[in-house]
C-alpha cells in the first residue's frame, strides 16, 4: 500500500497508457470488437476506483501538495518529473477520471470503424489530461498539454461528422499556436533564473521560491506582461476566451459523441486551470493590470455565446455555443481575485463539466436514432421519449443555474465574488456583475425555447413516432451524472472545503498579499 502512496500520481498517469497497450496486444492477438470495448472500459473504471485514493488521508508534503513525487528527469537542463496535487487540481483530476468511463460507453455502439484507433486514442488523451492537472514542472506540463491535441485531433479527424477534416485542422491550428509561444515564454523563465540565480529550472515550486526570495525579478519594462501574454494566449485559445473561439463550435459539432463530452467537460477546463496555476501565481503583478481586458472579455463571451446560441438550428452547436457563455462566467469569477469569485470559478469548472458533458451525451443519444440534430426537425418528443426528455429538461435547468442543481452554485459565488471585487475602480466590478447577470437570463431563453421546440407541444414529424425511449446502458450512463447535478448543488460543501486553501493561497500571491508564492499555504484540505 505504501508503494501505491508513494506512486499513486504516476499510476494514475501511466494506467491509461498501459490500458492503451493492452487494447493493441489485444486487436493483434484477437482483435475481438467487442473485447475491445469492454477491456477499455473495465480500464476506465479501475482508474476512476483508484483516483479516489486521492480522497484519502495523506502526508502534506513541504511544498503544499500532497502525493508529491520529484524526481531527476533529464539531469542536463534540470527537468524533474515533479508532479503532485492540492485542492485546485484535486477535483479536476476526478473529474477526468469520472467522465472517461462515461465517454466509453457513450459510443458503445457508434464506432463503426477502426476500433482498435479509437480506444487507444482515448485512453491515450485520458493519460494526457490527467498528467496536465498534476505537473508541478513547466516543461513536464507543456509536454502534457500539447500531448492532448494529437489524440483529440485523430478522434475529431477520423471519427467525426461530414466537415470532421477542417474542424480537426482547425482545433489543432488553434490550440498548437498559442502553446508554441507558451514555450517561447517557459525558456525565456529558464535562461531568466540560470542569469539572476545562477541555474536553470523549469520547476515551478522552484520559481515560486525565487519570486518569493527575491532572486528572480522581471525587472523595469514589459517582461512579465509579456510572458503572462504568452502563457495567457495559450489557455485563452484552450478556454477558449473570446474572440479565440471559432474552433470550439466546429470541434463540438463535428467529434464524435466521446470526443465532444471530454472536450466540453475537461479538455477546455486545461486553460482555466493553466491561467489559475500558473498565470497568477508566475505574473501576479501582471495579472491585476490586465484583469480589466480577461473581465471585458469575459463579460462579451457570456453574452455572445448567449445570443448566438439562441439562433443556432443544430442542438449541438447550440451547447457548444453555450459552453462559451458558461467558460465566460469561470473567467469572470477567477479575475474577481476574491474568494468567493475563484472559488465559484473553480466549482463552476466541475459543474460545467457535468451538466454540459450530459447534454453532449443526451444529443448523441437522439441523433444515434434519427442522424440529425436540427430543432426543426423535432417536436412533441415528450409524449414518444418521456425518460430521455425528463433527463434533458433536468439536465438543462441544471445548465441554466436553477438552485439545488449544480450550475446555481458556481455562478451564484462568482456573481457575488464580482460584485465585491476591488480589482476595478469606482463602481465598475458591480456594472460587469450586472452585465453578466443577463447571460443567466439569456441562457434560460435559450436553453427553454430548444426544450419547448423539440420534446413538447404536438408530435410535428412522422419520423419521430417510432422512436426508442432511452435503453439501459443509456439510462445507466445518465444516472451517476444526474446524481452529480443535483448533489453539487444541495451540498457543495466538501468541495468548496477541499478546494479553500489551495484557491486561498493563490488568491493572496495574485493580490500581492503574498509575494511570489509561499507554496507551503497550498493546501489542500483541513487535517
Amino acid at each position: 500500500m505504501d508503494f501505491i502512496t508513494e506512486n499513486l500520481i504516476t499510476i494514475l498517469i501511466l494506467l491509461p497508457a498501459f490500458g492503451a497497450l493492452a487494447v493493441l496486444g489485444h486487436s493483434i492477438f484477437w482483435n475481438e470488437v467487442k473485447h475491445l470495448k469492454w477491456i477499455t472500459l473495465g480500464i476506465t473504471f479501475v482508474i476512476f476506483l483508484v483516483s479516489l485514493l486521492l480522497l484519502g488521508d495523506s502526508t502534506l508534503s513541504a511544498n503544499g501538495y500532497y502525493f508529491e513525487k520529484n524526481v531527476v528527469w533529464i539531469e542536463a537542463i534540470n527537468t524533474n518529473y515533479h508532479v503532485g496535487v492540492d485542492g485546485l487540481s484535486l477535483w479536476l483530476v476526478i473529474l477526468t477520471t469520472f467522465i472517461m468511463p462515461i465517454a466509453v460507453l457513450s459510443t458503445w455502439d457508434a464506432v463503426e470503424k477502426r476500433h482498435t484507433a479509437f480506444y487507444v486514442f482515448l485512453l491515450l488523451l485520458q493519460s494526457a489530461m490527467i498528467g496536465v492537472f498534476v505537473s508541478l514542472d513547466l516543461l513536464v506540463f507543456y509536454l502534457f498539454f500539447e500531448a492532448s491535441l494529437v489524440p483529440m485531433f485523430f478522434l475529431i479527424g477520423i471519427w467525426g461528422g461530414s466537415n470532421r477534416i477542417y474542424a480537426a485542422v482547425k482545433f489543432f491550428i488553434f490550440t498548437a499556436l498559442g502553446s508554441l509561444l507558451m514555450l517561447v515564454a517557459i525558456i525565456s523563465l529558464y535562461y531568466m533564473h540560470f542569469q539572476q540565480v545562477g541555474f536553470g529550472t523549469f520547476d515551478y515550486i522552484t520559481l515560486l521560491n525565487s519570486l518569493q526570495s527575491g532572486k528572480l525579478i522581471y525587472g523595469a519594462g514589459s517582461t512579465g506582461t509579456l510572458l503572462f501574454l504568452a502563457f495567457a494566449l495559450a489557455f485563452s485559445i484552450k478556454v477558449p476566451v473570446f474572440p479565440f473561439h471559432t474552433w470550439l463550435p466546429d470541434a463540438h459539432t463535428e467529434a464524435p459523441t466521446a470526443g465532444s463530452v471530454i472536450l466540453a467537460a475537461v479538455l477546455l477546463k486545461m486553460g482555466t486551470y493553466g491561467l489559475m496555476r500558473f498565470n497568477f501565481t508566475l505574473f501576479p503583478e501582471a495579472s491585476r493590470e490586465l484583469a480589466w481586458i480577461f473581465i471585458i472579455l469575459a463579460i462579451i463571451g457570456i453574452i455572445y455565446g448567449a445570443l448566438v446560441a439562441m439562433v443556432q438550428p443544430d442542438i449541438k452547436r447550440l451547447v457548444a455555443y453555450s459552453s462559451i457563455a458558461h467558460m465566460g462566467f469561470v473567467i469572470l469569477g477567477m479575475f474577481s481575485f476574491t474568494e468567493l469569485g475563484m472559488q465559484g470559478a473553480l466549482y463552476t469548472m466541475l459543474a460545467h463539466g457535468v451538466t454540459t458533458g450530459a447534454l453532449f451525451l443526451l444529443v448523441g443519444f437522439i441523433y444515434d436514432r434519427r442522424h440529425t440534430r436540427l430543432i426543426s426537425e423535432y417536436g412533441g418528443l415528450s409524449s414518444i421519449m418521456p425518460i430521455y426528455a425528463t433527463f434533458f429538461v433536468i439536465t438543462t435547468m441544471a445548465s441554466i443555474g436553477l438552485p439545488f442543481l449544480n450550475g446555481f452554485v458556481g455562478e451564484f459565488l462568482i456573481m457575488i465574488g464580482m460584485w465585491s471585487a476591488t480589482i476595478l475602480s469606482g463602481s465598475w466590478n458591480k456594472i460587469a456583475a450586472m452585465l453578466a447577470g443577463t447571460g443567466v437570463i439569456f441562457a434560460a431563453v435559450y436553453l427553454l425555447w430548444m426544450v419547448q421546440r423539440v420534446f413538447f407541444g404536438k408530435l410535428t414529424n412522422e419520423k419521430n413516432r417510432n422512436l426508442r425511449d432511452l435503453n439501459a446502458r443509456e439510462i445507466g450512463l445518465m444516472v451517476p451524472l444526474l446524481f452529480l447535478m443535483v448533489f453539487m448543488g444541495v451540498y457543495p460543501k466538501p468541495i468548496l472545503d477541499a478546494s479553500k486553501n489551495s484557491v486561498v493561497a493563490i488568491q493572496k500571491i495574485v493580490n500581492g498579499e503574498t509575494k511570489g508564492g509561499t507554496v507551503s499555504t497550498l493546501k489542500v484540505k483541513e487535517k
